[in-house]
């Protein structure tokens, strides 16, 4: 929560060789002088409010490593000093306002990451990128890139992650990508890519993820590799596709007989049963190799490697780390599997989540997980570490909280003393990661599942919510809604699923009021005393506000009378309006969150003003 500007007198502290200050509220530009630390190996400014230029001299910075800018909005040119940076091995500048690339930037033999997606890049791909000759993974999506791509474009023979989705990019793939037979993930929908899909990307043996989506590719799909599991939504919007099994829903494609050019039907058999390995391996991929990579080296202190160095865990190595999936080291259980904590080979403590995979939903349910989990990147929000993935097993590797659930914290039989304070900061760090789910992304995330349960605690109790089992994305504005099934827990879903089968944003909203409401008054919105026409929503707002003290749970009634009921009324008012039968009638997490901050300094500052 660190606000103004980066101070110029920083570069005084000229032996600093990392500066992280990711994920603050920093404004103003990058200060010129910030170019003399010439110790400098890794600077993190990203996920602040930051605007102007990329400094013209960043190239004086001989030593930098790691250079992470994005999720800011930063404009101009990517300077031309950027190519002396010869020591650069990762560079992420997503999310910002860029807009022209400079040919020096692939004169960077040390890169192995680019990230430049999601700005304002135009023209055609440089024709030098073919001399990345160290680098794995390219983003370049979500820009304004067109034309053809570059004869030194098959030189990229170490890429194993390329993504140049959402693009206006308008060549054929026969030449361009034969070369690349490292790649693992490869994505290149919603462009204008046309031509026949080649037979050769069924041979790549590494590749487990490829998305063309969204083409103007035609003819026959290549059978076997990649495309023997494909998902049908990775080859969907080229219309003059044909062939494939017959789960992908294509029409089937005409041949001309050789002896009489006679069209003959030719139907391929079903093979085999729906499956989504392409949609996960994406996930899998997606995880380690981009996102996960760039927040443990964060989270990480410096000179530290990060927990699980950006690798697959096998099946036999989580069989060891639970003690064989042992009772005694189960903690937590539901529809789609069982929760186990366990201690990897190098030491770390993790929670792995391991699926039924007798359940078909339990299956979707990895896949949404993992596309969630690989998209955020939030304090209040679980980190997945890793998965371990095979035809029979799947696991999904996520931080270990040692502190338990907020169920717990609220309900158990030797639960703790829980103050006003206390449950207010709660309260607000889950605002904050459902404001972030809702509003950060150009994909809105909506939760569907939101409970105490969910809610977990780090070793400084500090609030993560978890369990993106049914995860549903949303384009479009805060009135869009989607059609869902099995939507959360009986007591937190909200009426308009029931009358209409829909949710949106709202939903998770009133999910959020009855938790706010079950924490601040310790009672659950299916406890035996509400019956009838009473609920947990209706008997608070009888009491508010001038019986607060009656619905209020006991260790907050013990405090001198008069200290807290002024701050208690506007909490529950908040609860009260998140939790209203009618979703228009509902605050939004951003309006929630403003007004959660602003009660609490009034509060911090009431108790200065007591001392």
């Amino acid at each position: 929560m660190l606000t103004g500007k980066i101070p110029a007198a920083l570069s005084n502290l000229s032996s600093l060789d990392w500066i992280v200050l990711w994920e603050n509220q920093f404004s103003g530009t990058i200060p010129e002088s910030i170019v003399m630390m010439d110790s400098l190996q890794h600077l993190d400014l990203s996920r602040n409010v930051m605007f102007g230029p990329i400094p013209k001299n960043i190239g004086m910075l001989g030593n930098l490593k790691n250079l992470f800018l994005d999720h800011n909005y930063f404009s101009g040119s990517i300077p031309n000093g950027i190519g002396n940076l010869t020591n650069l091995e990762r560079l992420i500048l997503s999310h910002n306002n860029l807009s022209g690339i400079t040919e020096s930037l692939f004169h960077l033999d040390s890169l192995i990451t680019l990230d430049l997606s999601q700005n304002s890049m135009e023209g055609a791909l440089p024709h030098d990128i073919g001399q990345l000759k160290q680098i794995t993974s390219i983003d370049l999506s979500a820009n304004q890139l067109l034309g053809r791509f570059p004869g030194s474009f098959g030189q990229l023979q170490m890429v194993t992650y390329l993504n140049l989705s959402h693009n206006s990019l308008n060549d054929s793939l026969l030449n361009a990508f034969n070369n690349l037979t490292s790649l693992e993930s490869l994505d290149l929908s919603y462009n204008s890519l046309s031509g026949t899909i080649p037979q050769f990307l069924a041979n790549f043996t590494f590749l487990t993820t490829l998305n063309l989506s969204f083409n103007k590719l035609h003819g026959p799909v290549p059978e076997g590799g990649i495309f023997t599991n494909i998902s049908g939504h990775c080859l969907e919007g080229n219309l003059a596709l044909c062939g494939g099994i017959s789960r992908l829903g294509l029409a089937p494609c005409q041949s001309i007989h050789r002896s009489n050019h006679r069209y003959i039907l030719k139907f391929l058999m079903p093979a085999g049963i729906v499956t989504v390995l392409g949609a996960v391996a994406t996930c899998l991929y997606m995880i380690m190799r981009h996102k996960a990579k760039r927040q443990e080296e964060r989270l990480a202190s410096p000179g530290i490697v990060g927990v699980l160095n950006h690798r697959l865990v096998s099946y036999h190595e989580i069989v060891r780390a639970t003690d064989n999936f042992s009772e005694s080291n189960l903690i937590g259980a539901g529809g789609f599997g069982k929760v186990y904590k366990g201690q990897l080979i190098n030491g770390a403590m993790v929670a792995i989540k391991v699926l039924n995979m007798q359940l078909e939903q339990a299956v979707r349910s990895f896949d949404a997980e993992c596309r969630v989990l690989r998209m955020v990147r939030h304090r209040n929000l679980i980190s997945i570490l890793t998965t371990c993935s095979n035809l029979d097993f799947r696991a999904l590797v996520l931080q270990y909280m040692p502190n338990g659930s907020l169920e717990a914290l609220l309900h158990s039989e030797n639960r703790e003393q829980l103050g006003y304070l206390e449950r207010l900061e709660i309260m607000l760090d889950v605002s904050m990661a459902l404001e972030y789910l809702h509003y950060d992304h150009c994909e809105v995330v909506l939760h569907c599942d939101l409970k105490p349960s969910n809610v977990l605690f780090d070793d400084d109790m500090v609030s993560h919510v978890a369990d993106f089992g049914i995860p549903k994305l949303l384009l479009g504005d805060d009135f869009s809604t989607i059609s869902a099934s099995m939507p959360g827990t009986i007591g937190y879903i909200a009426p308009e699923y029931g009358s209409v089968g829909r949710l949106s944003r709202k939903s998770d909203v009133f999910s959020y009021g009855v938790m706010l409401l079950e924490v601040f008054t310790r009672k659950r919105p299916t406890d035996p005393m509400f019956v009838g026409e009473l609920d947990i929503r209706r008997w608070v707002h009888q009491a508010v506000p001038t019986n607060v003290m009656h619905v209020v749970d006991e260790q907050l009634q013990q405090d001198p009378a008069g200290t807290l009921n002024e701050f208690l009324i506007p909490v529950l008012e908040i609860g009260l309006l998140c939790s209203d039968d009618l979703p228009d009638r509902r605050m939004t997490m951003r309006d929630v969150v403003t007004k959660l901050k602003k009660i609490k300094e009034a509060y911090m500052a009431s108790i200065t003003r007591r001392q």
